[in-house]
């Protein structure tokens, strides 16, 4: 008589596994609605977790919530609970007579001083540099000039060429006594931080340090796609270059990708707002060390302590031009800049032009540009008409026939990636800074932008722009009509995703 052998597994494992599949993704897809994200991006992470058995749910692990481990969470509050307090003394700088201005910009400014503590600075100069080879000509020459520290802080530096020049001049600086601190993104500048320059840079005595520091054994604790996102570099606490260019000279950088040559702008800026754009970089500082840590006394002296090793102080007029920082990120108030992207755009009567490397808006967004363009606005967004990302590319064009059917202009740059991240409304008032439009710009990265209450520089800015156009190509509606039923279909399936990139 045979013996009969039970194999448990041929039995047990095919009706265990799709009950733990399917419990797992109930389980999370609860935890999706529960957390009350926006409908895009729980849209998405729904369509993750459900279409894509177990694999969905290790995604969402890994990508789907904002975590930034216990250590760092300790860090962030310690430093905010400063951050606040010393926000909080800039109220009486610089103060800004609004009834000089525009009766419209006010209520901006009152928006984003609610959000953000900052509050908008009057008597700067801004210079505005839209060439790369200019841009890393000037922090150079400031670099060179510099006695007593230089600060930089980007999310990609990559070796050669200027950006190799950089490096030099900060070698020479501390040579003759300057604090030299670089902090850079742990995954935009993954390279640079493994190369021989960091070596360099280090045996100089100048302080490298990476941000938010990534790596397989980090990912199962943190979220590891939580990017800084910033590009600001402080010379001497007196002048300051935020704006959209990270550390690279574009003739070394991606130059196989086949989009050309990345197109960046920056601001050299002197006057009080130099003193918040200082701050948040030490700030961003003093994250990522132990070595420097301020003293367990009053806020108030720990401050004063501050100020001291990272060259911080209220600055002289050097213009007439009202600033306002507006820092974001998720550890600050999440939903700050993505409001106040809403505002500007509600706000804008006669023409707004955006320009962005990355357009991936949400519902919100898209109705505010559709809404404008409907009430007689002229509304342009200029984009590159190549993309370095294809999700990014194909989520991007699901969204130009809906909004040039509805009258906005659509501009498609042919000069290289355009890179630049700039807002001019009304020739009124700009932004200007490291924003991108999309989703990961507005809820995941830490950005830097300014919001610039000045005719005369959004007249300039806009000048720029117009540069912008006459190098790109107009959409044409019949040729994106007659996309075939596959491109439609990548188009709407990045756009599901679109959220999350």
């Amino acid at each position: 008589m045979a013996v009969e052998t039970y194999h448990w597994g041929n039995t047990i494992l095919p009706i265990i596994l799709p009950l733990a599949d399917l419990a797992i993704r109930l389980g999370l897809s609860i935890r999706v609605i529960m957390r009350q994200r926006q409908y895009g991006v729980t849209l998405a992470w729904l369509i993750v977790i459900l279409l894509l058995p177990f694999l969905g749910a290790i995604v969402y692990l890994f990508f789907g919530e904002n975590r930034i481990g216990e250590t760092r969470a300790s860090r962030t509050r310690n430093s905010l609970e400063h951050y606040h307090k010393w926000l909080s003394s800039l109220r009486n700088n610089a103060q800004i007579n609004w009834s000089k201005l525009d009766s419209a910009l006010e209520p901006i400014h009152r928006q984003a001083d609610a959000l953000i503590g900052i509050p908008a600075l009057d008597g700067n100069s801004l210079e505005l540099i839209e060439e790369p080879e200019k841009i890393m000509r000037a922090i150079i020459k400031d670099i060179n000039a510099a006695t007593s520290t230089c600060h930089l802080q980007f999310y990609i530096w990559h070796e050669g060429g200027t950006a190799d020049e950089v490096i030099g001049a900060l070698i020479r600086a501390a040579a003759r006594g300057v604090t030299c601190r670089i902090l850079v993104d742990a995954i935009g500048s993954k390279n640079f931080l493994k190369g021989e320059k960091v070596k360099e840079l280090r045996a100089a005595g100048i302080r490298v340090l990476e941000s938010l520091p990534a790596g397989f054994f980090k990912a199962i604790f943190v979220r590891i796609d939580i990017r800084n996102h910033r590009k600001i570099v402080v010379i001497d606490g007196k002048i300051a270059y935020p704006g959209s260019q990270n550390m690279i000279d574009p003739r070394f950088f991606k130059q196989d990708s086949g989009v050309g040559q990345w197109v960046d702008i920056m601001v050299r800026i002197q006057g009080p707002v130099v003193e918040p754009i200082a701050g948040t970089f030490i700030s961003d500082w003093f994250l990522e060390t132990d070595n420097e840590k301020v003293s367990s006394r009053s806020l108030e002296e720990d401050i004063e302590q501050v100020r001291s090793i990272a060259d911080i102080r209220p600055q002289p007029f050097s213009g007439d031009i009202p600033v306002q920082l507006v820092p974001s990120g998720p550890d600050f108030t999440p939903e700050a800049i993505h409001n106040l992207l809403l505002t500007t755009i509600y706000a804008a009567q006669k023409n707004i032009t955006l320009t962005t490397p990355y357009f991936v808006p949400d519902e919100s967004l898209l109705t505010a540009l559709q809404s404008a363009a409907q009430r007689g606005v002229d509304v342009r967004i200029i984009v590159p008409k190549i993309n370095d990302s294809k999700l990014v590319h194909y989520a991007s064009r699901a969204r130009y026939e809906s909004l040039a059917t509805r009258g906005v202009s659509i501009m498609l740059f042919t000069g290289g990636l355009l890179h630049s991240k700039t807002i001019t409304v009304d020739d009124k008032f700009a932004l200007f800074g490291s924003v991108n439009l999309d989703m990961r710009s507005f809820w995941l990265n830490f950005e830097a932008t300014l919001f610039i209450y000045s005719s005369s520089f959004t007249t300039e800015l806009r000048q720029v722009q117009r540069r912008y156009e006459s190098q790109a190509q107009p959409l044409d509606l019949e040729i994106m009509a007659r996309r075939s039923y596959v491109e439609k279909f990548f188009e709407n399936s990045a756009l599901l995703i679109g959220p999350l990139l």
